[in-house]
């Protein structure tokens, strides 16, 4: 040991490399420090110098802000205000000036934070901020929740085991919810939650006191509620002073576990009602049931009747059928026997006309025979045409024109020399 800072000794480092040596071992010295606040002054790029005092002997230590840090809380620095300022010991390279940089600012005593809380809520009210017609319903049968809640203690594990399975998909933020120093916390995760695809916002942690919960009655956090863009629960316990942004959220609860039935309720009021639909549904089916056996029943009933009037119709038919049988059997023996008689008769009469027609056959063949030309002809007939004209009167030829005599053995050509008519 007494080597390595003898090394040390011998080490020569420049004033830059020294005050940063020695910045980063000022870090270890983090504290929270309360004084009285004087000499407040704002630079030109918004950062806060002031200086805090002691009441017992007046000690004085030098303080910045940075205005990013100044702009969250809240708090307007003034001579006289006693603070609280968490931060870390830090010497300026340019002055060699050592300031406690202060990352977190609040108010000292129960007695100024009631009465800032107060004065804040006043003023918000004003305002229309707490109102509940600007107040959004939270969504029926939520799936997508966004929470922001610190992991560590029984807070999310109680909001988990009354949530219920009923396919939630959660994006969580793990931030810090414990006093004046969780509010950066909470406005970046609120800024990330913005941008992501959710339907509700749900902000927890447990109940504690008023300086537990002054992260939850920042002016910057309950207008980022307000403004957020879907339904905000608001589950940060039930203190008496109610944290301004549980006010400002668009559902508060008390506890986690009670944040996770709302979310549930509208789901396990579908349940069930879907219960009662499937109860209504076998009713009914039992209902349709019971009628369709009544009326098949009585179906049955009027069937057995309708098959008995078909059996006793049929018993007719056959009967009926049965005596048109004999009546046609009687017929057709009836008919048979005029057949045969009709027959006989038939052959009979047939036989006569096949002997007149016989006879005038043979008298037609005389006549035929008789008109014959060929018979004509040798008898000494003939016959005369004029130019293909058979000659009937002398008006059928002319003088000059040549004429065709057909005779039995041949034809005769001649010429007309003259025509005498018949007186």
């Amino acid at each position: 040991m007494e080597e390595e800072n003898q090394q040390k000794d011998e080490k020569i480092f420049s004033v830059s490399d020294y005050i940063k040596i020695v910045n980063q071992g000022l870090k270890d010295f983090r504290a929270k420090i309360i004084g009285e606040v004087s000499e407040v002054s704002f630079g030109p790029t918004g950062h806060v110098y002031f200086s805090l005092k002691d009441e017992k002997d007046k000690s004085i230590i030098n303080c910045i802000i940075w205005k990013s840090r100044y702009d969250i809380y809240g708090i307007e620095l003034k001579e006289g205000l006693k603070i609280i300022a968490t931060g870390y010991p830090e010497v300026y390279p340019l002055s060699g000036r050592m300031s406690f940089i202060s990352e977190v600012i609040e108010y000292a005593g129960e007695g100024a934070l009631k009465k800032e809380y107060e004065k804040l809520k006043e003023k918000l009210t004003r305002e229309g901020l707490f109102e509940e017609v600007r107040k959004r319903v939270i969504p029926k049968y939520p799936q997508k929740v966004g929470i922001i809640t610190s992991k560590q203690g029984a807070v999310l594990a109680d909001f988990l085991n009354n949530l219920g399975r009923f396919g939630f998909k959660i994006k969580m933020i793990d931030s810090r919810v414990e006093g004046q120093a969780a509010i950066a916390d909470l406005l970046l995760s609120i800024k990330t939650l913005k941008k992501e695809n959710i339907e509700v916002l749900v902000i927890m942690r447990g109940g504690g006191s008023l300086e537990s919960m002054l992260a939850f009655n920042n002016e910057l956090l309950v207008r980022e509620i307000t403004g957020f863009p879907v339904p905000v629960i608001a589950a940060i316990g039930h203190h008496k002073d109610v944290p301004l942004a549980a006010l400002a959220a668009d559902r508060s609860v008390s506890t986690p576990s009670i944040a996770a039935t709302v979310l549930s309720e509208s789901w396990e009021q579908a349940a069930s009602l879907l219960k009662e639909y499937e109860k209504n549904v076998i009713d009914s089916y039992e209902n349709v049931l019971e009628n369709a056996n009544l009326l098949i029943n009585r179906s049955v009933d009027i069937i057995r009747g309708i098959k008995d009037l078909i059996f006793d119709k049929y018993r007719e038919i056959e009967t009926a059928l049965k005596i048109s049988f004999q009546a046609f059997k009687n017929a057709l023996q009836n008919s048979k026997s005029n057949l045969k008689n009709s027959w006989r008769k038939s052959i009979f009469g047939f036989n006569s006309l096949l002997s007149i027609i016989k006879q005038q056959l043979e008298h037609s063949e005389e006549i035929v025979y008789l008109r014959n030309p060929e018979t004509q002809f040798k008898l000494g007939y003939s016959i005369a045409r004029c130019e293909g004209r058979l000659i009937r009167s002398i008006r059928d030829t002319k003088i000059e024109e040549d004429v065709d005599i057909r005779v039995a053995d041949g034809t005769i050509i001649s010429k007309v020399k003259n025509i005498h008519p018949v007186k």
